[in-house]
């Protein structure tokens, strides 16, 4: 376990470290506003499309061996990226990072369930979760707290490389897994095109109303290729022998609800963090490291979410209710931080934070064990994926979707409000990165309260799409959690759960 969460915590917090360096990062690589954007969605993005291959390898090959793996990429990845000098470099390190975070987060989930029956598997994940959700919300706190130092941004990819080393040698020494599958057949032609569906419409919306209209001969051309590799890969994957995704598990109303609610949670995890800070930041005039702090209530309410949630789940077998009571806190969270502008106290901000951070402790581990419980143990690996990657999609497209909405409302409301003043609008400083401080007050102001008002509508949207998450959880049929690995294994509910490893 030891091993396993260390992997987890690497994968996680390298994710969002970089959320409160970007500025400085950019600034002292030289880069353009398109390449601060692309510094967090590269990373992601390969993240996501790489989780289910990872996932399928899982079910194919020994975990041990692919964990590994995954390991010495991240850590070649994390060195490369600190010891960059431009921005392409840079992109191309974080894109291994992506692909190792990947095989991370999915095999950390694949290993656990391989030796852990479900009815004890909450205790275990409701452990991954506050490990995963920890990462998640510190991880722009201790990105502050780095920059702010005198270590530099560099040691915000140095950082993780200990968790990594350490999880690789811990994972040397203690995991002994047997290679459940020999016959190995792996769907290529289904990972380049999942890759190509996924790829196309973060592409579209990162570039859409900057480079292009939204209603162009471009954006048809994104849209309809995005079509057409989908349609592709379903195809692709209703014929090979060992498919990436096997479609038969959307067939499962358990998985298929499950990864429509693992959406919403992918865009309230990843996107309240890069807009919180952002808002805390430019709209509060706090620095990176106070901005982390402020955000803590997120971190303790998703860490007292999980592992209350997990504890309970393993004692009494019953989860459900932990999935709707998470949605329902997820959505009065977020739909509270919709009503935040730039004057709004931090105390009813800590309130809002706490709230959400539960629904999320409460939803995202437990959606997990709620697909494992349904499916075998050889299964385990593609099911887990599946949930993962939509999660990370989820995240990944929604974060930059919420994020040309904000800019949009944010250029309005600057544009209006200079016009009261008589300034002209070239004077906010453009599209580029804004520097508040070296603009004149009123300016500086009007700004301000642009990013502030426009990050509740941000939030606002957030809520309605945890609403679908709701819906989700709540037509998910409750099965009583096994004690066995094996699907055909007799349940004796006489019989105490064992640990198999």
């Amino acid at each position: 376990m030891v091993g396993l969460l260390a992997a987890l915590f690497t994968a996680m917090l390298s994710s969002t470290i970089v959320a409160n360096a970007l500025p400085t990062i950019i600034g002292d690589l030289e880069g353009t506003q398109s390449q601060y954007t692309w510094v967090v969605t590269i990373s992601l993005l390969a993240m996501t499309v790489s989780t289910p291959i990872w996932a399928k390898l899982s079910d194919l090959l020994n975990k041990k061996i692919l964990v590994q793996i995954a390991l010495v990429t991240f850590v070649v990845g994390s060195v490369v990226a600190g010891f960059a000098h431009d921005v392409p470099t840079l992109l191309g390190a974080r894109a291994l990072q992506g692909l190792a975070m990947g095989g991370l987060t999915a095999l950390a989930q694949a290993i656990i369930a391989s030796i852990i029956p479900p009815r004890e598997r909450g205790r275990y994940n409701g452990y991954m979760g506050a490990v995963m959700t920890l990462a998640t919300v510190s991880g722009p706190l201790v990105g502050g707290v780095i920059v702010d130092s005198a270590l530099g941004w560099r040691w915000t990819f140095f950082v993780c490389v200990p968790f990594a080393v350490i999880s690789l040698f811990t994972l040397q020494r203690y995991l002994k897994l047997p290679t459940l599958v020999k016959d190995v057949s792996v769907d290529y032609a289904g990972a380049v095109l999942i890759a190509i569906a996924a790829s196309l419409p973060l592409l579209w919306v990162t570039f859409a109303g900057d480079a292009y209209a939204w209603v162009s001969m471009e954006s048809a051309l994104f849209v309809g290729g995005t079509l057409v590799a989908t349609l592709a890969f379903l195809f692709v994957e209703s014929r090979v022998r060992e498919p990436l995704v096997p479609l038969k598990v959307f067939k499962d109303r358990t998985t298929s609800l499950a990864i429509v609610a693992s959406i919403a949670v992918g865009i309230g995890m990843f996107g309240s963090s890069v807009f919180l800070g952002q808002y805390l930041q430019v709209a509060r005039d706090y620095s990176p490291t106070e901005a982390g702090v402020i955000t803590i209530p997120i971190m303790l309410g998703s860490l007292i979410g999980t592992i209350g949630s997990g504890q309970l789940i393993a004692r009494r077998g019953k989860w459900k209710v932990f999935l709707v009571s998470g949605a329902a806190l997820l959505i009065g969270g977020l739909g509270l931080l919709g009503t935040i502008d730039h004057a709004t106290p931090l105390w009813q901000m800590w309130i809002f934070m706490t709230l959400m951070g539960l629904g999320l402790g409460m939803l995202m581990q437990n959606l997990v064990l709620a697909v494992q419980n349904t499916v075998d143990v050889t299964e385990v690996g593609t099911t887990s994926g599946a949930v993962a990657f939509f999660r990370s999609l989820g995240g990944t497209v929604g974060v930059s979707v919420l994020g040309a909405i904000l800019a949009s409302s944010v250029k309005d409301k600057i544009t209006a409000g200079l016009q009261q003043l008589g300034v002209p609008a070239s004077q906010s400083g453009g599209s580029g990165t804004l520097d508040l401080a070296n603009m004149p007050g009123p300016v500086a102001d009007v700004v301000r309260m642009a990013y502030g008002d426009a990050t509740g509508e941000v939030f606002l949207i957030a809520a309605g799409v945890a609403i679908i998450a709701l819906v989700a959880v709540a037509f998910i049929k409750e099965v009583p959690l096994r004690t066995t690995l094996r699907m055909e294994e007799p349940v004796d509910p006489e019989r105490e759960p064992t640990l198999v490893g």
